[in-house]
C-alpha cells in the first residue's frame, strides 16, 4: 500500500510540475530586488519594487500588467526616484525547447519583454527623463514547490525619453518571486483526483 501510495504521490507530482504554466493559469509575485549596472554616467545603487500579475494565454506564456518604484543614486550624487507602468510578456522555454536537463527538473527558464509608460526625477529638481519604457531579457524560474516560483533574471532596459534626458539605458540584474495560480478547471481537475 505504501508503494501504490508513494508511485500516486510522484505521479501527480510529476504531472503537476508543468501545470502552473497552463493556459488560464495565473501569475502574481514581481522582483523584490534589483542591482543595476548603468550605461550611463553616475551609475550606482539601485533598489525597485515591481508588482506584476499575468494571465497565461497560451501553455508557458503569460502576458499581464506591471507596475515599477524605486530609487537609486550614487556617491556624491542626488537620489533617482524610478517609476513606471505597463505590460509584460514572458514566455517559458519547454524542456524540449531549452537542451538543459539538470536544472530542468524543476525550474524553467524564460524570455521577457516589457513596454510601458515611465521615467525617473531627481531629488535635486535637475534633468528627468519620462517617455516610454522598454525591456527585454531572458530569466530562470527555480520552483521551490509547485505553485511558488523564485526568479532570477537579466534585463536591458531603455527609456525613449520626453524629458530633459532624452534616451537612457541599463542592464540589471533582478530577483523575484512568483505564485501560480490555477485556473478554475485545473482546479475541478485536482478536487476530482
Amino acid at each position: 500500500m505504501k508503494k501504490l501510495l508513494l508511485a500516486g504521490a510522484v505521479a501527480f507530482f510529476g504531472i503537476t510540475a508543468n501545470a502552473q504554466l497552463q493556459k488560464g493559469n495565473i501569475m502574481v509575485g514581481g522582483e523584490l530586488a534589483a542591482a543595476n549596472f548603468g550605461l550611463n554616467e553616475g551609475a550606482g545603487y539601485n533598489f525597485a519594487i515591481t508588482p506584476q500579475a499575468a494571465f497565461f494565454v497560451q501553455d508557458n506564456w503569460a502576458v499581464g500588467p506591471y507596475v515599477r518604484l524605486g530609487f537609486s543614486g550614487a556617491k556624491n550624487s542626488p537620489t533617482l526616484f524610478n517609476y513606471g507602468v505597463g505590460a509584460l510578456s514572458r514566455y517559458y522555454f519547454s524542456p524540449g525547447e531549452q537542451g538543459v536537463d539538470s536544472l530542468l527538473k524543476h525550474g524553467r527558464f524564460f524570455l521577457e519583454g516589457n513596454a510601458g509608460i515611465g521615467g525617473t526625477t531627481i531629488s535635486d529638481g535637475g534633468d528627468s527623463a519620462n517617455g516610454l519604457d522598454l525591456g527585454v531579457g531572458p530569466g530562470y524560474t527555480y520552483f521551490i514547490t509547485k505553485n511558488v516560483g523564485l526568479d532570477a533574471s537579466v534585463k536591458l532596459n531603455g527609456n525613449l525619453g520626453f524629458g530633459n534626458r532624452g534616451t537612457t539605458s541599463s542592464i540589471d540584474f533582478r530577483l523575484g518571486m512568483n505564485i501560480f495560480l490555477p485556473s478554475r478547471m485545473a482546479m475541478k481537475n485536482i478536487k476530482s483526483e
